[in-house]
């Protein structure tokens, strides 16, 4: 890896794009101090403390939720809409012909439609975080104008993310999304990391629990790499073709199916779901405290939070069912075995000792339930890991275990990408000779 980044830099063009890319890095970090106006900031920090659904967004927005900054929301609406996008291209027949056949035209159209329902998500959940904020006392001004300039502060905010991220994409290295989300876990890293000795410090945490979770810490790394790297290659034989007089004999390639097809968005997915409700019944039932009856949202808002917390059983075996599920689910929709089928045939390929058509789709759906099973179970238990590292005295990191299948999935995604572009000179630069 080293040597990859060192050769790197030595070409004009790859240094120039890893320089815009810490360029948009500084960007991204300065935005995150342009902090919204009119605001308590200790009312706004006691709020954060107390909801769940907030340390989540925070975490992926590298602190800028904690500053209250125009970029609160992070660019978790626009992953929404895209994910929603994917989702839809399978179920509508129109975006997924637009999808495989559109070309660059019909990609740029879907594009759009992504921006469009990313500035209608990231409308409903500014307006509901602004409301949320005004009832909680975190603003000075509880005018509906306030409210209004709080939603376009907001939704500016995550369109210029959305914006950032595609100029990285395109003049930069690496999926610019991915990278803001990298650079927003990563920010937020040494706080942790500084809270946790300090508390280590004043003997509030066990020292042995440290050295415990960071020997879990190295082990999910390795485990998370070879997850993202792990491969089961399916064997392929082209048939021999005569062209003309010419008699070219088949060769053999493979098919490579990822182990883990959906990432971490399996994992996101079940905590949006999970923390969503808890949240929205605290903006909407007045606070959930002990005692307080006035309403039935704050009952059912203290009923859960009393027997559905983080630390509970119950919530960790929901959290990682749903993370099983949404894993298939994904894994379903990004690997389409019928199109794999298809193209086997049209090629004149096919799998040894499997005929081509349905059967070649029933095996390569064998082999892929069988890589899904084991990528699911290792998610889910990857998902409630933090809740063993809470176990052993160690509170500060939220979520570690997402946080590091982000943050190593996406050093990776860069690294190969560096790769490919360097190989790409190589050859280039073996044909002008």
């Amino acid at each position: 890896m080293l040597n990859t980044l060192r050769n790197a830099l030595t070409v004009p063009d790859i240094r120039k794009r890893i320089g815009f890319v810490f360029f948009a890095f500084a960007v991204f970090v300065f935005m995150i101090h342009v902090q919204l106006p009119n605001v308590d900031q200790a009312k706004w920090n006691s709020l954060i403390q107390s909801g769940a659904f907030y340390q989540f967004l925070g975490f992926l927005s590298g602190g800028a939720l904690q500053h209250l900054s125009i970029i609160a929301m992070g660019i978790t609406p626009y992953i929404n809409a895209s994910i929603i996008m994917q989702l839809m291209t399978v179920v509508i027949p129109q975006l997924e012909e637009m999808a495989k056949k559109g070309g660059e035209e019909g990609r740029k159209t879907i594009s759009r439609y992504t921006r469009y329902l990313t500035i209608v998500l990231g409308t409903i959940q500014a307006t509901s975080m602004a409301i949320a904020m005004s009832r909680g006392g975190v603003f000075y001004d509880h005018s509906w104008q306030f409210i209004v300039y709080a939603v376009i502060a907001f939704v500016a905010g995550t369109m210029f993310l959305m914006w950032l991220g595609e100029q990285i994409t395109d003049k930069g290295i690496g999926n610019g999304v991915s990278l803001i989300i990298f650079v927003g876990i990563v920010l937020r890293f040494p706080t942790q990391v500084g809270q946790t000795f300090s508390l280590a410090n004043k003997g509030n945490v066990n020292w042995l629990g440290m050295f415990l979770w960071l020997a879990i810490a190295l082990i999910t790394i390795v485990s998370i790499v070879f997850m993202y790297q792990g491969q089961r290659r399916i064997p392929v034989q082209q048939a021999r073709r005569v062209v003309g007089r010419k008699l070219y004999a088949g060769r053999s390639s493979y098919i490579p199916l990822r182990l883990n097809n959906s990432g971490v968005i399996s994992i996101i997915f079940a905590i949006s779901i999970l923390l969503l409700p808890q949240q929205a019944l605290s903006w909407f039932g007045g606070g959930a405290q002990a005692g307080n009856t006035h309403s039935w949202a704050a009952n059912v808002s203290f009923f859960i939070q009393a027997y559905f917390g983080p630390q509970s059983l119950l919530y960790n075996v929901v959290y990682f069912l749903l993370v099983v599920v949404f894993t298939f689910f994904y894994s379903a929709i990004v690997v389409n075995t019928r199109d794999i089928a298809d193209n086997l045939k049209k090629s004149g390929s096919f799998i040894p000792g499997i005929r081509p058509g349905q059967p070649t789709v029933d095996y390569i759906n064998k082999i892929l339930l069988r890589i899904t099973t084991a990528a699911a179970i290792y998610l889910g238990l990857l998902a409630v890991l933090p809740s063993l590292q809470r176990d052993v005295g160690v509170t500060s990191l939220y979520i570690g275990s997402t946080s590091l299948l982000i943050v190593v999935g996406v050093a990776l995604d860069s690294i190969t990408q560096i790769e490919a572009r360097l190989a790409m000179r190589d050859y280039r630069g073996f044909i002008n000779k």
